[in-house]
């Protein structure tokens, strides 16, 4: 028997993504001139219409000062994480 696990939480990412760049002040102009991302990407992805691949994770990351680790920690909201995992 597979044992498959839960989906994972890509609401509360999204969420996460905005509730940083609210925290500091940023418009979305201002996150895509940080990060290199093109502003209607950055409104795509906060918005929950894309995912973004690892590579624009890893560069919005950098922009607002986070680990990868905290951004993804997210997608396990709401369920166990995998053992041996940590924030």
């Amino acid at each position: 028997m597979t044992i498959f696990p839960p989906d994972p939480n890509l609401t509360a990412l999204h969420l996460e993504l905005g509730r940083l760049r609210g925290e500091r002040g940023w418009s979305y102009d201002e996150l895509a001139r940080r990060s290199g991302l093109a502003r209607r990407t950055l409104i795509e992805i906060e918005q929950g219409r894309t995912i973004g691949s690892l590579k624009t994770w890893h560069a919005l990351a950098h922009a607002l000062d986070v680990s990868v680790d905290h951004l993804f920690s997210t997608l396990c909201e709401g369920h166990t994480p995998p053992a041996g995992a940590t924030e």
